[in-house]
């Protein structure tokens, strides 16, 4: 039998991303280290896209557009408080003003929240939380989603949480935040899917941030990467390398996808290294 010729768009410039142009939320990093939006940014840029930065400090999205001009790409910074709709509203307004239409949105903007459980979490903290964490990724698709309706396609990708897939953290607000992301993106694919515009998420692990190494000491970031399934630590690299994947024309028949980037931790644990492959068997 002989082989169907694959679709036109399944070509080896499948990932490029050349006229296409791109908002990323949290885009900046609290140091000059690579986060998950700033990694999703570049590689989009590196893509061929167009970037509009947003993040609550302004100078950490344009450090993050200074490593994008460098390389030759293009992108614009912009302070912003994704969780204000009058911010989201005027950002989409600025990337159209900037380059004429809106192809990719990617929310990552995400806070820790609260901590405690449903007896002791502050209601105005988790009510804030909600809105930085859920109601934001909503306002952001609110005003992009003409936009890409206007071109006739886009892409939009969720960050989550495998925390959103798994519970059992501490504090209850950050699972149930990140679990109403997994489960608005499917509602979104499903809303927006025969308008030819994709809407997936990624639910990165416990990978290695600045946000994290500024509460992680030495001794449990190896007890973090001991307890991987593939035994290394991830980065914001790994989340940015699966938001462009998602972005581009190689995801073009995927959509509602709820991806784990977490080395495994979804698929089970480390066995113990004192535990012989016989008494696995025999168990």
């Amino acid at each position: 039998m002989t082989p169907s010729t694959p679709p036109s768009t399944s070509t080896p410039d499948s990932h490029r991303l050349d006229g296409r142009v791109a908002i990323v939320t949290g885009a900046g990093s609290r140091t000059d280290d690579i986060g998950n939006g700033r990694a999703a940014a570049l590689l989009l840029a590196r893509r061929g896209a167009a970037v509009l930065l947003l993040d609550m400090q302004e100078g950490a999205a344009r450090h993050t557009c200074a490593l994008i001009e460098s390389e030759g790409g293009r992108a614009l910074a912009r302070q912003a408080d994704v969780s204000r709709a009058a911010d989201c509203e005027a950002a989409v307004q600025a990337a159209v003003a900037q380059w004429g239409r809106v192809d990719i949105l990617v929310n990552n903007v995400g806070i820790g929240g609260p901590a405690g459980n449903a007896v002791e979490v502050g209601l105005e903290e988790w009510e804030t939380a909600l809105r930085v964490n859920v109601t934001s990724m909503m306002l952001m698709a609110k005003y992009a989603i003409p936009e890409m309706r206007r071109v006739g396609a886009g892409s939009i990708v969720n960050i989550a949480s495998v925390a959103g897939l798994l519970g059992g953290t501490p504090s209850l607000l950050y699972p149930t935040s990140k679990g109403a992301v997994v489960n608005m993106t499917r509602a979104m694919a499903a809303h927006h899917g025969l308008e030819g515009i994709r809407v997936n998420c990624v639910a990165p692990g416990m990978v290695y941030t600045p946000m994290v190494a500024s509460r992680m000491t030495p001794e449990a970031r190896e007890e973090r990467r001991k307890r991987s399934l593939l035994q290394t630590e991830g980065s914001g690299w790994d989340v940015g390398h699966a938001v462009a994947y998602l972005a581009s024309d190689e995801a073009r028949w995927v959509t509602g996808v709820i991806l784990p980037v977490d080395a495994g931790a979804t698929a089970g644990q480390v066995k113990s290294p004192t535990l012989s492959a016989d008494a696995v068997r025999s168990a």
